[in-house]
């Protein structure tokens, strides 16, 4: 069933998101193997020399890695989840999951708020080791907060509606 206007619009906006990042986590751990591959061979053999930059790397991409998981994981409604009430259905299961999707909006909005002030002080900075700017890595941040607010967001909407009217919107 599509949606008319603005909300139509978003939930499509926010379809098209939720596939780009899961794109860029399937992505981003391919990447990691790289340098935690380098690693590990240049550890145990002299086949390789010890490169530095692979350890600074395989962190700017595991926190990447973990950042969009939990995007997506908040998108697929798999993060986040806890069940007292498991057979709890309709206005009442809505009502729980508001309850709820109050606190995941709260933290979306504080990773969201302290997130850009984490990028403007890492804004001049650059890491130790493979000299990489440090708001690359400090950006994750405020988008897992603009993330957790769209998709909790939508999914409050969709509770509210069951709450006030019985039905998913």
């Amino acid at each position: 069933m599509s949606q008319p206007g603005l909300r139509g619009l978003v939930r499509r906006a926010s379809w098209l998101y939720a596939r780009l990042l899961s794109a860029l986590l399937a992505i981003s751990v391919l990447i990691l193997v790289v340098p935690v591959t380098l690693q590990v061979v240049s550890r145990q053999t002299h086949y390789l020399p010890h490169y530095i930059w692979t350890e600074e790397m395989a962190r700017f991409l595991l926190v990447w890695t973990v950042m969009i998981g939990a995007m997506v994981g908040q998108k697929e409604g798999i993060h986040f989840i806890v069940d007292l009430w498991p057979r709890l259905t309709g206005r009442r299961r809505a009502f729980m999951d508001i309850v709820s999707g109050l606190f995941v909006l709260l933290f979306g909005a504080v990773f969201l708020w302290y997130g850009i002030e984490f990028v403007d002080f890492a804004w001049f900075r650059i890491s130790e080791l493979a000299e990489l700017p440090l708001w690359l890595i400090h950006l994750a941040w405020p988008i897992l907060g603009f993330s957790w607010l769209l998709f909790s967001g939508e999914k409050f909407v969709d509770d509210l509606c069951v709450l006030v009217r019985g039905e998913r919107a």
